[in-house]
Formats: C-alpha cells, sequence, structure tokens
C-alpha cells in the first residue's frame, strides 16, 4: 500500500492558514482520496489544554517550558501520524514544529535550542509557509485574540520563519499577498501534483538541517 503524504501549511498568524487547510482536505476528499486534518497545538488533550489556557492569557509559563510543552503535544501526536499515514490516509497538519520554533525564538530563546525538542518527529512531504506582511495579516478579523497576535511578536517570528526557510530548503514560501483564496489553492495543489504520482519513500525523521 502506498503511503499517505503528510502536508503542513505554516505562517505567521491570520495568514489563511486554516483556510487552506480545509481546501486541501476538500480537494483530497473529492478526489477520492482519504485525508485527516490535524491542527497544532492540539487543544484537547491534557498538555493541550494547558497550551489553550496559555494562549488565551488565563495563565502564564515560563518560556522554556511553554516551548517544551508545545513540542510535547506534538510528541503526543506521532505515533498516530505515522500510523495514519502508513494506513494510506494523506495529513494536512495546520501548523507544525516549525512553528514552535518559530515563535520561542521570537521570544529570545536559542535558535538551536529550540530545535532539539523536535527532532525525531515524522518529517512531513511538504511543507508550504504562507508569506504575508504583518501590517496586513493584522488588519484581518479577529486579530490580536490570542497572546501572541500582536505586530511587534508577528515580526519577529516572520523573521525567524525566514531563517528556518534559508537553513530548511525543502520548506516552500507562497506569498499570499493579494491573491484570493482559490489563487493560493491552485498553487498548493500544482506543487503537490509530482507528489501524488509517486510512490513515497518510506516516513523519515530527519526533521530539521
Amino acid at each position: 500500500m502506498t503511503r499517505g503524504l503528510f502536508i503542513v501549511i505554516e505562517g505567521l498568524d491570520r495568514t489563511g492558514k486554516s483556510t487552506q487547510c480545509a481546501q486541501l482536505l476538500n480537494h483530497f476528499s473529492v478526489s477520492g482520496t482519504n485525508a485527516a486534518l490535524i491542527k497544532f497545538p492540539d487543544r484537547t488533550t491534557s498538555i493541550g489544554q494547558m497550551i489553550n489556557s496559555y494562549l488565551q492569557s488565563k495563565t502564564d509559563i515560563n518560556d522554556n517550558a511553554i516551548h517544551l510543552l508545545f513540542s510535547a503535544n506534538r510528541w503526543e501526536m506521532s505515533q498516530n501520524i505515522t500510523d495514519t499515514l502508513n494506513q494510506g490516509t494523506t495529513i494536512i497538519a495546520d501548523r507544525y514544529a516549525y512553528s514552535g520554533v518559530a515563535y520561542s525564538v521570537a521570544k529570545g530563546l536559542d535558535y538551536t535550542y529550540c530545535k532539539y525538542p523536535d527532532r525525531g518527529l515524522p518529517m512531513p512531504d511538504k511543507v508550504f509557509f504562507l508569506d504575508l506582511p504583518p501590517q496586513l495579516a493584522q488588519q484581518r478579523e479577529d486579530y490580536g485574540d490570542e497572546r501572541y497576535e500582536s505586530l511587534d511578536m508577528q515580526t519577529r517570528v516572520r523573521e525567524a520563519f525566514m531563517k528556518l526557510l534559508i537553513d530548511n530548503q525543502y520548506i516552500h514560501k507562497i506569498d499570499v499577498t493579494g491573491q484570493s483564496i482559490d489563487s493560493v489553492h491552485d498553487t498548493l495543489k500544482q506543487q503537490l501534483e509530482p507528489l501524488l504520482t509517486q510512490q513515497q519513500q518510506p516516513i523519515k525523521h530527519t526533521l530539521f538541517m
């Protein structure tokens, strides 16, 4: 059996990640491909509930501790990701370890240190970074509802993502400035087409270069 693809959509807050994930899920469903959507953080677990409280500014947690909690939340899902892929189901992830690094680096934590906890997680087959200037993301509906949604923070997060893109050139940046939802969706489908026609290799666990 050909395993499923592992696709990750990354970006700053309010850049359209969740919309594009939903679009891809529908695309695969219509085409007859088994697919599932996961979101990080997964707020349904006990660790996820702690993260959710933190993101809603209901609790304060040390920066190092919350970084490790985000990573632990991904590790909670790692076996499920592997099993689901091996069963032939494609996974679309709304955020992954790349966000974990970028947001913690933006808060001042060491770049190399931030990558260590996630080394060994399942490696995606394709990672997309939806790039939108923070000033434009700030204008979108509901901006500012969560802890990290400020112009200063998002600007530093984007800078950290740019370093990740340089160091991990398999991450594909898509400039979504001024693009419609359908236009971005078409770009994603074009980028994924070569993978859909190839036999996938065994899942790798070499996250981060």
